[in-house]
């Protein structure tokens, strides 16, 4: 996979998003529909109305990259919530584009002090 190995955020854009969409036209929808910075180095991914279809669009140093992954068989797991917009994490992701619910996982958890 051509992915950046550590990405800082990733960001999905919930619903469904009209694939026709290329680099111009879903960087447009970060800054606007998502009020995003597309030029962040973040990773803002995109799925169609049938789960069959993820891209993936993200600013790498002096120009943009578009991922694109097409299921033959079966469906991604894409969360239906109310926001526009879900924050996960690289190995969310990871598990999204393998098939998995990543929403089902162990919840992440954030201590200040020991004692």
């Amino acid at each position: 996979m051509m992915l950046p190995k550590n990405p800082q955020r990733v960001y999905l854009a919930v619903g469904h998003t009209d694939m026709r969409k290329a680099i111009n036209g879903l960087s447009i929808m970060v800054e606007q529909a998502m009020a995003l910075n597309p030029f962040s180095g973040d990773l803002f991914v995109f799925c169609n109305r049938t789960r069959t279809i993820i891209k993936i669009l993200y600013w790498d140093r002096n120009g943009f990259c578009l991922w694109h992954k097409r299921l033959e068989k079966h469906r991604f797991k894409w969360p239906m919530v109310p926001d526009e917009v879900v924050t996960i994490g690289a190995s969310q992701l990871n598990w999204l584009l393998a098939g998995l619910d990543f929403t089902s996982a162990h919840e992440q958890l954030y201590y200040s002090a020991v004692a």
